[in-house]
């Protein structure tokens, strides 16, 4: 092949990713989670993509923002009560424990049953930790 010919390919897939799908297609795949609250996102298929899940997400995100430039935190910074941090510290724990006891399991040689099972606990603690409130 010449370096005409590499510079004009025209078969479907040339300029595709190995799956064959267009950015936008895979992006639009993915899930998507509220910048507020955590939970997933509906996606409308058009368009731009929503960051919050419902209008009281979005309305308590301007409020934070609102205030955060009243009081001179910084725009991104994350204000969380004492309950709310208590909650979070607890769900990291369960991940840490959850990734420690895989870890162990994968030392011991546990079979592919046990193993499956765990990595399934281990990705729906990550899940809940990742939610702020």
């Amino acid at each position: 092949m010449t370096t005409a010919d590499a510079a004009v390919d025209d078969r479907p897939s040339a300029g595709l990713p190995e799956d064959g799908r267009p950015a936008a297609a895979r992006r639009r795949r993915e899930r998507v989670t509220c910048a507020w609250c955590g939970r997933e996102v509906a996606d409308s298929g058009t368009g731009r993509r929503r960051k919050y899940c419902r209008q009281s997400c979005r309305q308590r995100a301007y409020e934070q923002r609102s205030l955060a430039g009243a009081s001179q935190l910084p725009a991104d910074s994350v204000v969380l009560s004492g309950i709310e941090a208590g909650e979070l510290i607890d769900r990291l724990f369960a991940l840490r424990c959850a990734a420690e006891d895989v870890a162990t399991a994968v030392a011991e040689g546990a079979g592919k049953a046990e193993l499956v099972a765990m990595t399934q606990e281990l990705v729906q603690f990550a899940t809940d930790a990742e939610r702020l409130r």
